[in-house]
């Protein structure tokens, strides 16, 4: 049985998240780098830089934290997996769920790439959901 890549690393940033972490390092795909150029383009992330180890690629990714450190630390990304291996998820471009009216996105896998649920209203298509971030 294969590896959920895309689990892999949703659940690397929300365990960095949680942990306080600065930088996550993760393994290099064709769909973790749109997922992760997603996640900078939404402002989710602060920075990515590729890192080359022997023949491997990493992304490192550094997480926007909150500045004020008063009080009880509060997550500040929230991830969610939909589709899974076993329970693949799909909409058509008029069922493509609202996250918070708005606020938080969804990332589909569409016929056209890896995409925003703005961007797959404005194009009409549908897709495999991916995740939920807000």
């Amino acid at each position: 049985m294969g590896r959920d890549t895309i689990a892999d690393i949703i659940t690397s940033i929300r365990n960095a998240d949680m942990n306080r972490k600065g930088t996550v390092r993760i393994a290099s795909t064709n769909i973790t780098e749109n997922i992760v150029k997603i996640l900078l383009r939404e402002g989710f992330i602060e920075n990515v830089r590729k890192h080359q180890e022997g023949n491997k690629y990493f992304l490192v990714l550094t997480l926007r934290h909150r500045r004020n450190r008063k009080g009880p630390y509060r997550n500040t990304l929230y991830l969610k997996r939909v589709s899974r291996p076993g329970l693949r998820i799909y909409s058509n471009s008029q069922g493509i769920p609202r996250i918070l009216g708005g606020i938080g996105i969804v990332i589909l896998s569409t016929s056209h790439g890896i995409m925003t649920d703005r961007e797959a209203r404005r194009e009409g298509v549908g897709g495999e959901i991916l995740c939920y971030i807000w």
